[in-house]
This record gives structure tokens, C-alpha cells and sequence, in this order.
């Protein structure tokens, strides 16, 4: 009778053993990243592209990332007349994973359409703050740099 009791206490030590080596290997990987990138100045379109695949390159890839542009910045994703740079970058950071989503008010406004931008781009049709502010309700992070 003894040794049955033994053997179901070793067992069950052995279980709970295993199962806190289970809990505590998942909890040293790290969890992927959500992040909401915000670009509306022109003047930083260069500067938070290279922020993006820095953040990519940082992670090893275990992100989300959404850019939602609007305002003067989106005028420098019109495929037309884009700089060769701008447009390798972009394409890029697409291939990586980017979710980027144009302004449908800031569209509308300077008169583009979504086959004027770069490919990879979705409309934020209720606005790009509005994007911002769902994207943050679903646990993404705001980065405006």
C-alpha cells in the first residue's frame, strides 16, 4: 500500500514539474508586438519608414504593424512621380508584413484615389484618427514619431 502512494506522489510531482517548465518557457517568449504607426508630416515620411524596419529588424519580425497616414504626408506615397527610394522602401516594409491604410477624408481632399497610391495601401474609409482610434481598442500600441 505504501509503495502505490509513493508512486502516485513521485508521478504527480514529476506532472507538476513538467507542466511549471510548460508555463514557464512560454512566459520567456516574448509576445508578438501590435503597433499603430502614425504619419501625417511630410517632412517625416523617410524618418518613420526607417522607424518601421528598424522596428522589424528589432523584433525579428514578431509584429503587427499598421501605418495610417493622412494630411500632407500621404502626397509622397502617390505612386506617380514617387521617389525610387521611397517607393523601394515602401514595397519592402509591404513584403515584410506593413498594413498600411490611407485617410479617406485626406483622399478625398487632395483629390486621390487608392490606384494613386502605392501598392498595399487600404482605405481608413471613417477616417485615419478614427483607424488610430480602433486600432488602439484592439490592443495595438500608438507610435508617432
Amino acid at each position: 500500500m505504501r509503495r502505490r502512494d509513493m508512486f502516485r506522489a513521485v508521478l504527480a510531482g514529476t506532472g507538476t514539474f513538467f507542466g511549471l517548465r510548460v508555463v514557464q518557457a512560454a512566459a520567456t517568449e516574448p509576445a508578438r508586438q501590435k503597433v499603430a504607426y502614425h504619419l501625417s508630416d511630410l517632412d517625416k515620411v523617410n524618418f518613420v519608414l526607417g522607424n518601421i524596419k528598424n522596428h522589424y529588424d528589432g523584433t525579428g519580425g514578431n509584429v503587427d504593424i499598421v501605418l495610417v497616414v493622412h494630411g500632407p504626408a500621404l502626397a509622397a506615397f502617390k505612386s506617380k512621380g514617387i521617389s525610387a527610394a521611397i517607393s523601394g522602401r515602401f514595397a519592402s516594409l509591404v513584403q515584410q508584413g506593413l498594413n498600411p491604410h490611407a485617410c479617406a477624408n485626406t483622399m478625398q481632399g487632395m483629390d486621390i484615389s487608392l490606384t494613386d497610391l502605392l501598392d498595399g495601401f487600404h482605405t481608413a474609409d471613417r477616417g485615419g484618427v478614427v483607424k488610430l482610434a480602433e486600432l488602439q481598442g484592439q490592443g495595438y500600441v500608438y507610435l508617432r514619431p
